[in-house]
């Protein structure tokens, strides 16, 4: 693999449990691959990826961009371009090292405003990090917002995730359709969760988009989300576990 990373970036409608896969792939990277450093980025301002791998980020890239954005506008321009200078490094002060991998949360605007410089630079300095990991796992936020604005210039693997409705397979048509223009991406597939039989299968229109896997609801994932528990303690033979280690096969990220 040399010093390329591997990295997922995971997309879906909202409330198809998009979250919930990418904690398991971190789960499953982190058992797969012990010796591998592995990061997990949470790019979605709905901050959900922190809770399902138990994480709890004292400082996000958001706090970073609002310290030099406040500089900027007090007209402070030593301060703008030293907290610019420092953001490189403040960096790994948002990084949380958690046991077989490492955290990151893009963190949740509190204003509106648009900061697309700082945004910018913030965007390659995640780049500039990930060269220090060998597997990346993305959680992007609901929609093709994330797509556009390119958290990472470019993926290996695109995962996209739906549930068995229509309209969940026209958010994933639609993500790769933009994707298709905007990122460059390796390999793509979808996920298809909480499927209620694999009979269903056959009246999804995914388009050209090859199917990775399906997922059956999973009690113990349930349980996880009512108590606010990390996935990182679901039995290794539960269904979303079981499932999903072989959706990943068949991208090539798991043997």
């Amino acid at each position: 693999m040399g010093n390329k990373p591997i990295v997922l970036a995971v997309a879906g409608k909202g409330g198809v449990g998009k979250t919930s896969l990418a904690s398991v792939m971190v789960k499953l990277l982190v058992e797969a691959y012990p010796d591998k450093r592995i990061l997990a980025i949470d790019a979605d301002p709905a901050v959900g990826l922190s809770t399902a791998l138990g994480v709890e980020p004292t400082l996000t890239l958001d706090d970073i961009r609002k310290e030099a954005v406040e500089a900027a506008e007090n007209g402070d321009t030593k301060a703008t371009v030293e907290v610019l200078g420092e953001a490189r490094y403040r960096i790994f002060d948002a990084m949380v090292e958690m046991e077989g991998f490492s955290f990151i949360a893009i963190g949740r605007p509190e204003a509106a405003g648009c900061y697309c410089k700082i945004n910018t630079y913030l965007k390659e300095v995640i780049s500039s990090v990930s060269d220090n990991f060998d597997y990346i796992v993305i959680d992007g936020e609901a929609g093709i917002e994330q797509i556009n604005r390119r958290v990472m210039e470019k993926v290996t693997h695109l995962i996209l995730i739906t549930d068995s409705s229509k309209k969940g397979c026209d958010v994933v048509k639609t993500i790769k359709n933009v994707a298709d223009n905007l990122v460059m991406y390796d390999q793509i597939g979808v996920v298809v969760n909480r499927v209620p039989s694999e009979e269903v299968l056959e009246y999804m229109d995914l388009g050209n988009i090859p199917l990775l896997g399906w997922i059956p609801a999973d009690a113990n994932l349930t349980e996880c989300d009512l108590k606010g528990k990390s996935v990182l303690g679901i039995p290794g033979e539960s269904p979303i576990v079981v499932e999903l280690r072989k959706a990943l096969a068949n991208i090539g990220i798991i043997k």
